[in-house]
């Protein structure tokens, strides 16, 4: 298992090794008087998190919050097994994720629509948390969690409605989830895609989250799949670059095809904007063969399902 890597002022980063693939999901803590976790991932990375604080020295006794930015498994599906493990910790998630950690019975149903038989494997046990270990947080609401930390949770749908996202005094990095995209560990290259899977991604919910998020100048962004970018502007550069693009491939698609099986659709999606993201990449240095091209192709997969849902959807309101 991999070692925690300080990335911050008493701010660390463990690999939760998601889906079995290095730096795919991460978990922060932050080890200040209330010992803060946000995001768990799915129920298969709780024994990496659990390694990454025994590593720190940290008691599971003294795990005061657990922050979700959003209910998808792979940040949220493993928060009620490791909530097991914390007995003096609650959950903090967005108001309009309550219910489902405490009922998780449409999560899961929503999951299986995506994955299939592949569900078990990936995500199983979600355990429900009870709803006095919850709390919801407000838009700007705050939280002290040490003597000069504060967390504020920002509203950011565009990803999903039940999105917030976390500026942190301390390091002045705003913990963004998926609301603002992906972060690729590229050594020489910098890469920012949009995360637009199914079924409450809104390009301009997105867009309007992004200025929301920048308007606090922040000096680092902490992506949930993966790590820390030291260039904000470089990621506001290319959401509003990939985000029309994405948009652009899918309409076009969508519209050729026309009355196409939505998975075979989606996969046409997909398949168009791996070339496109292939060719930007090959264009940097990048080999063909280089292994983040699985992750890629893992991601536009289901980001092609959220575009598709998203075109249709619209294409539904006009006359």
């Amino acid at each position: 298992m991999t070692q925690p890597e300080k990335i911050g002022e008493d701010l660390y980063l463990v690999d939760l090794n998601d889906l079995n693939l290095e730096k795919r999901t991460g978990s922060y803590i932050l080890a200040e008087e209330e010992i803060t976790i946000i995001e768990t991932s799915a129920s298969p990375s709780i024994p990496h998190l659990l390694n990454g604080l025994e590593e720190l020295n940290i008691d599971l006794k003294k795990v005061r919050n657990i922050i979700v930015t959003h209910i998808h498994l792979d940040h949220a599906g493993g928060t009620g097994l490791f909530l097991e493990k914390c007995p003096n910790a609650r959950v903090i998630v967005h108001q309009k994720g309550y219910r489902h950690l405490e009922n998780p019975s449409r999560l899961i149903q929503g999951a299986k629509a995506v994955y299939g038989e592949k569900f078990d494997e990936l995500f199983d046990p979600i355990i429900p948390i009870p709803s006095d270990r919850l709390l919801t947080m407000e838009d700007g609401e705050k939280l002290s969690i040490g003597e000069d930390r504060v967390l504020t949770f920002i509203d950011t749908p565009g990803h999903a409605k039940h999105h917030f996202s976390i500026l942190d005094s301390k390091t002045n990095g705003v913990f963004v989830g998926d609301t603002i995209g992906v972060y690729y560990p590229l050594s020489d290259v910098e890469l920012y895609l949009p995360s637009t899977s199914p079924n409450q991604f809104n390009p301009h919910d997105m867009l309007d989250s992004l200025e929301k998020i920048m308007a606090f100048n922040p000096d680092a962004i902490y992506f949930g799949h993966y790590g820390k970018s030291d260039a904000p502007e470089h990621v506001t550069e290319q959401l509003t670059y990939w985000l029309p693009e994405f948009i652009r491939s899918a309409e076009t698609i969508v519209n050729d095809v026309n009355e196409g099986a939505p998975e075979y659709v989606s996969k046409l999606i997909a398949d168009d904007l791996f070339t496109k993201v292939q060719t930007t990449l090959s264009n940097q240095g990048i080999a063909t063969d280089h292994h983040i091209y699985r992750y890629i192709e893992l991601d536009l997969s289901v980001c092609a399902m959220g575009l598709y849902d998203y075109i249709i959807k619209q294409q539904a309101k006009t006359p």
